[in-house]
């Protein structure tokens, strides 16, 4: 019996806090720099319009991640960083699994892979999307490698000096191959 009241009133306390967080039309009106008070954009008194244009977090085309006019363009204005960067990267990091992707950040981190022909080793990697733009250096890769030291025991090791830059490369041959393949479709 007690946990039900509890319950009801859990529920209760939670509608009075949202009812009382929402607010009305008049109360959007009285605050400063409102629609009804002489706020002004591009030297014209502002409109309600105009105020709900301006304070929109996505803009008049709201949140486009999959395509659009700029994905043709490779810039993609839902996301943060080169859509053919992007696309590269996990293509080229498909043969791992993959932890988490962020793609307004532009962050790619994998899980643990461990490789069939080296099963004493293990290998994890972080991808960073730094640029809007298709450039060698707004791709940044981390390599981070172990080895087995007895049962379910992994030791950090050191990777080979290449295997970054190979990583790296092998993502900016996709990322243009990408590229060309979106020029020739147009």
């Amino acid at each position: 019996m007690t946990s039900s009241f509890a319950k009801i009133l859990g529920v209760a306390t939670l509608s009075a806090f949202l009812a009382g967080c929402a607010g009305t039309q008049s109360d959007y009106d009285s605050y400063p720099g409102s629609a009804s008070g002489d706020q002004r954009i591009n030297g014209r008194a502002a409109t309600r319009a105009d105020i709900k244009e301006q304070g929109t977090l996505f803009g008049s085309d709201g949140l486009n991640i999959f395509g659009g006019e700029d994905s043709k363009k490779g810039t993609g204005s839902g996301i943060g960083v080169n859509s053919f960067l992007w696309r590269a990267t996990l293509d080229t990091l498909s043969f791992m699994p993959l932890n988490s992707a962020d793609p307004f950040g532009g962050v790619i981190i994998t899980d643990w892979y461990t490789p069939g022909e080296t099963p004493n080793e293990r290998f994890k990697l972080t991808a960073y999307i730094l640029d809007t733009a298709l450039r060698s250096d707004a791709i940044k890769v981390s390599v981070f490698r172990q080895v087995n030291v007895g049962p379910n025991q992994w030791q950090d090791a050191v990777v080979e000096p290449g295997t970054v830059t190979s990583m790296e490369d092998a993502i900016l041959t996709r990322a243009r191959q990408l590229r060309i393949d979106s020029a020739t479709a147009e």
